[in-house]
């Protein structure tokens, strides 16, 4: 067991960028960072359908869109289909989120990335995130995200 190779790849980066880099950038960046460049396409009861071009910052060292930024893109796309259901007010907090990975994207790929509610309640909503090759037609990932939403009180 080599625990010393564990802590250099854990603790260096290969972007190189200093703590003081990292931590200077602006509060809540991250999400911003991720969704530039989503387009709505459409939105229906229990549906959101968007698409963007595949930006060269969210690839991984492999050179296509990086793994991280598909389970933001589905925790953020498929928390808004939430609030496209009657009566419903908040998007609540994430439970559970998991994500198959099925293909790859790359830098220039337009992806369609499609939610649906699959069930939305008045504790825990569960919805679907679908991501697909706008040109091919290919599935590139399958999120599921389960989230806790807050009860109000009959006080």
């Amino acid at each position: 067991m080599n625990f010393e190779m564990v802590k250099e790849y854990l603790e260096h980066s290969s972007s190189k960028a200093s703590s003081d880099d990292i931590d200077s950038m602006p509060f809540k960046f991250f999400e911003p960072m991720v969704m530039a460049g989503v387009k709505v396409d459409l939105i229906e009861p229990g549906r959101v359908l968007c698409s963007m071009i595949v930006p060269p910052r969210l690839l991984n060292v492999g050179n296509s869109l990086h793994g991280g930024a598909t389970a933001a893109l589905v925790d953020v796309v498929g928390s808004s289909v939430i609030l496209t259901v009657d009566r419903v007010t908040t998007t609540g907090v994430s439970v559970e989120i998991n994500v198959s990975y099925l293909d790859a994207a790359y830098a220039g790929d337009e992806i369609e990335i499609e939610a649906k509610a699959l069930r939305v309640g008045k504790a825990v909503a569960v919805v679907s995130v679908e991501f697909r090759n706008k040109k091919t037609g290919k599935i590139i990932a399958q999120g599921r995200h389960t989230k806790y939403l807050a009860v109000s009180s009959k006080l």
